[in-house]
């Protein structure tokens, strides 16, 4: 566990646990690059309309400026963040999806990726989550639907993954949004995207907080 840092949700490591830190990475670059997965890395920096893609996580997004502006620049547009600002990305997913489609011409698919780097993200400071953390990704790309056996395979290398490290023993979750998706439908909700938004907050804010109107969550937070 880092020790407290100067500056809350940036997390700094001593000698030591750095040490611990790189015993970590390394592993999960090691199994990885076993099972066939090559490394890549994107730029820390997306556009606002980008990175706003995935849904309601706005208050989440570092905004990136120069301290001092040339005029004319307007990061702030009617009250709502100009989509060709600058942020910092705050997972691994957007910017994956964003490099695929600007590289496609250049890879080979089914296109098998690892990711380990750093992510920023507007989270009040508590155990377990912090503003600057290290996200690991693995995913394999299609160059259209990909037999189910990839997702078998991704959940068996992530258990051999962690299995390779002196930690507890763990539980893999499996979530499929297919099968939640149907499983609303089902029941008779439509907004799917919504529900899956207010389910994933459950842990976050509590069930007490996901009941109430949206707009008065927006007043409180």
């Amino acid at each position: 566990m880092a020790r407290t840092a100067s500056l809350s949700g940036f997390p700094e490591w001593l000698p030591e646990e750095r040490l611990v830190e790189l015993h970590v990475l390394d592993t999960l670059r090691r199994v990885f690059e076993l099972h066939g997965f090559g490394s890549i890395e994107t730029r820390a920096v997306e556009t606002v309309g980008q990175l706003l893609r995935k849904g309601e996580i706005d208050k989440e997004v570092y905004g990136l400026s120069r301290l001092r502006e040339d005029e004319g620049d307007n990061p702030v547009k009617s009250g709502k963040a100009d989509p060709n600002a600058l942020a910092l990305h705050f997972d691994l997913t957007v910017p994956f999806a964003r490099y695929v489609v600007e590289n496609a011409g250049y890879l080979a698919f089914p296109f098998r990726r690892y990711q380990i780097q750093k992510v920023w993200r507007g989270e009040r400071p508590q155990e377990g989550r912090a503003r600057e953390f290290t996200q690991a990704d693995i995913d394999v790309v299609g160059d259209g639907e990909l037999p189910f056996r990839y997702d078998v395979e991704i959940a068996l290398v992530i258990a051999e993954a962690l299995s390779a490290l002196p930690i507890p023993d763990f539980r893999l979750r499996i979530n499929n949004r297919k099968l939640a998706e149907g499983f609303y439908r089902g029941v008779g909700l439509d907004d799917t995207a919504g529900v899956l938004r207010s389910i994933d907050k459950l842990e976050k804010i509590g069930p007490a907080k996901v009941a109430e109107p949206a707009e008065v969550r927006a007043g409180r937070y």
